[in-house]
C-alpha cells in the first residue's frame, strides 16, 4: 500500500554563487537611526587649575645675585687681615673664626640692609625688616635655604599660583623678623628662613581646612609635623635665628587658613554639572572652614600691627617673657647662648695693633702697617668668638 510521503520542510541557505536576480535578501525592518555617543567634554576647573611655577625661582635667583653683590660689596682682601679662598679676589670668605659659613663680614651684612633693631627703632630704618630675608650669612646658609625654597615654594605656587605664595612669603618673613627684633635686641639677623617656615607653616594650615578633599591625610599630617618640629628643634643651636623662625612659621600658619581656602567637592560637582542635571545645593564652603578663615585674618592682622607698634616704642619682650629665650638658644656644656654683641677697644704704635675684647678682657697684639677700621673690626669679630 503506498504511502504518503513526508512533507518537505523548506530550508534556506545562504547561496555562494554571485550575486543575481533570484539572489535571497533578509528582510527589511526599519531601525531606529543610532545616535553617536555625546563627547565628554574636559573644562578645567578654575578653583584646582595647575600654575607653572616661576615667581619662586625668581626669588632663588634674587637672592643668589643679592648674596654676590654682597660678596663684592664686602672686599674681603681689603678690608680684613686674612681671607679664604684668595683666588676668589674681592669675592673671597671672611676667615672661619670670624663666619664659620663662609660669608662676609657683620659690618657688610649691616651695610647692605641686616636686621639692626637699634636702626631700626632709633635709626627709623623699618625697611631692615623687609631687606634682611633677601641677606645670607654664608654660602652654606644660603644653599641650604635657597634648596628649601624650591622643594617647599614651587610645589604650593604650582597649586595655588605666584600671587598667594608671594604674598604670603613675604608677609611670612616680615612676620619674622619682627618677632626676632622684639626677643634678639644684640645681635643683627639675616636670612629667608623666617619665610621659609611661613611656606612650610602654610602647608600644614592648608591640609586642616582643606581635610576633606585628601586621601592620606593623616600620613601627611603626620609627615609635616615631623619636619617642622625637627627644623624648630634645630634652632636651639647658638647661632640661629630661631625667634624669625617662630615668627615667620605662626604667620604662613595663620595665612594658609586665609590663602589656600578650597571649595569643597560637593560645591564643584553642582557648578560644572552639565545642563540639566539635577545636584543637591551645597554651599561653597564648610562652616569650619569659614571659621578659620574669620580667625586667622584677625589675628594675624593684630598681631603684625601690635607687634611693629611694640617694636617701634622700643619694647624688649623678653622683660615680659623670662623664658622665652629658651626657645632659640638652649645653654649646655657644649656651647654657651651668650647673644651680647662683640666690641673691642685697638690701640696702634706703629706697625703694632693691640686688640681687647671688651666682654672679655682678651688682648692680642698684631703687627699691621696702615691697619684700617674695618680691618681691625675683622680683627674684633674673630678675638671675640
Amino acid at each position: 500500500m503506498a504511502t504518503d510521503p513526508s512533507p518537505q520542510i523548506p530550508v534556506r541557505a545562504n547561496s555562494r554563487r554571485s550575486r543575481s536576480s533570484n539572489s535571497i535578501h533578509p528582510v527589511d525592518v526599519e531601525t531606529p537611526p543610532v545616535r553617536p555617543p555625546t563627547p565628554i567634554v574636559y573644562r578645567e576647573i578654575k578653583h584646582f587649575k595647575k600654575w607653572i611655577p616661576w615667581l619662586i625661582p625668581a626669588f632663588a635667583v634674587a637672592n643668589t645675585v643679592t648674596f654676590i653683590v654682597t660678596m663684592y660689596v664686602n672686599d674681603c682682601p681689603k678690608n680684613s687681615v686674612s681671607c679664604i679662598a684668595d683666588f676668589l679676589g674681592r669675592f673671597s670668605f671672611q676667615p672661619f673664626r670670624e663666619n664659620p659659613l663662609l660669608g662676609p663680614s657683620s659690618s657688610t651684612l649691616q651695610k647692605m640692609g641686616a636686621l639692626d633693631v637699634n636702626k631700626v627703632v632709633h635709626g627709623h630704618q623699618g625697611w631692615r625688616l623687609i631687606t634682611c630675608n633677601w641677606l645670607h650669612g654664608g654660602v652654606l646658609h644660603l644653599l641650604a635655604n635657597m634648596l628649601s625654597l624650591l622643594v617647599i615654594g614651587i610645589r604650593l605656587e604650582r597649586e595655588f599660583g605666584f600671587i598667594l605664595v608671594g604674598l604670603l612669603y613675604v608677609i611670612s618673613g616680615f612676620g619674622g623678623s619682627l618677632m626676632s627684633a622684639l626677643f634678639l635686641q644684640s645681635n643683627i639677623s639675616v636670612g629667608a628662613s623666617g619665610a621659609l617656615f611661613g611656606l612650610l607653616g602654610s602647608m600644614l594650615s592648608e591640609l586642616i581646612t582643606n581635610w576633606t578633599i585628601y586621601a592620606n591625610k593623616v600620613a601627611m599630617f603626620v609627615t609635616l609635623v615631623v619636619i617642622i618640629a625637627v627644623n624648630l628643634a634645630v634652632g636651639i643651636l647658638p647661632h640661629v635665628d630661631n625667634f624669625a623662625h617662630i615668627g615667620g612659621f605662626l604667620t604662613g600658619f595663620l595665612l594658609g587658613f586665609v590663602f589656600f581656602i578650597r571649595p569643597q567637592f560637593g560645591w564643584v560637582s553642582q557648578r560644572y554639572a552639565p545642563p540639566g542635571h539635577s545636584v543637591r545645593p551645597r554651599p561653597k564652603f564648610k562652616k569650619y572652614q569659614c571659621i578659620l578663615w574669620a580667625v586667622s585674618l584677625i589675628l594675624v592682622i593684630v598681631g603684625l600691627t601690635l607687634g611693629l607698634v611694640m617694636l617701634l616704642r622700643g619694647v624688649d619682650a623678653n622683660d615680659h617673657c623670662s623664658w622665652c629665650h629658651y626657645l632659640s638658644c638652649v645653654p649646655t656644656s657644649r656651647w654657651r647662648c651668650n647673644t651680647n654683641p662683640t666690641f673691642c677697644s685697638s690701640t696702634q704704635l706703629g706697625s703694632q695693633v693691640n686688640v681687647t675684647c671688651s666682654p672679655s678682657g682678651k688682648t692680642t697684639t698684631y703687627f699691621l702697617p696702615g691697619a684700617s677700621n674695618s680691618q681691625i673690626q675683622s680683627l674684633c669679630s674673630q678675638q671675640c668668638r
